[in-house]
């Protein structure tokens, strides 16, 4: 794989994961581009990105992927299933972030605080997070990395999210780091 590897981010929230790999980008940590932002909704994130596309429908995403000679997609707290045809045009090239550590607390419908809740409910000592490839089945591509979260006795689901974020942040840059360095 050619170095300076063009990224597509896919948000549909906020974009914290967005801004670190974003940072990491600009501080030489990660050397690839992100040619594009795109998101089903008006989210928050987008207000940082250069380039920026809202859309749901996937042809146009996908000429859009296509033209803009995307590497790999990230979802990076994107809220939507991906369909078919994208999963094959970007075979093992598609990275998304999970709030937990896979196998557990995840698949449709798991994502934000409903996971940090499941955990809490379940009792759990440790949580996490995972970053993965994606296949047709959610949240059980190949598995990249993942990382404990201690839970402490006092957690409440959002007191846990804010920490498990902070391990996101971190986790996704050394996903990115590996897939890329793996690909030369």
């Amino acid at each position: 794989m050619k170095s300076n590897s063009k990224l597509a981010v896919f948000i549909s929230g906020r974009g914290s994961n967005y801004l670190a790999v974003k940072n990491a980008i600009e501080e030489g940590k990660i050397d690839a581009e992100i040619s594009i932002v795109i998101s089903n909704c008006n989210a928050e994130g987008l207000e940082f990105a250069d380039r920026k596309l809202v859309s749901n429908d996937f042809d146009e995403i996908l000429n859009t992927l296509k033209r803009e000679e995307v590497d790999y997609i990230l979802l990076l707290g994107y809220l939507k299933i991906l369909p078919k045809k994208v999963i094959e045009a970007y075979p093992n090239r598609i990275i998304n972030i999970h709030p937990s550590l896979i196998p557990s607390f995840c698949g449709k419908g798991m994502h934000g605080e409903k996971v940090h809740q499941a955990v809490l409910d379940r009792g759990c000592k440790v949580t996490g997070v995972t970053t993965h490839f994606v296949n047709e089945e959610a949240d059980a591509g190949p598995i990249i990395l993942q990382e404990c979260v201690k839970v402490e006795d006092k957690d409440t689901a959002k007191s846990l999210a804010k920490r498990v974020l902070e391990v996101e942040h971190e986790l996704i840059v050394k996903t990115v780091q590996k897939v890329l360095e793996e690909s030369k």
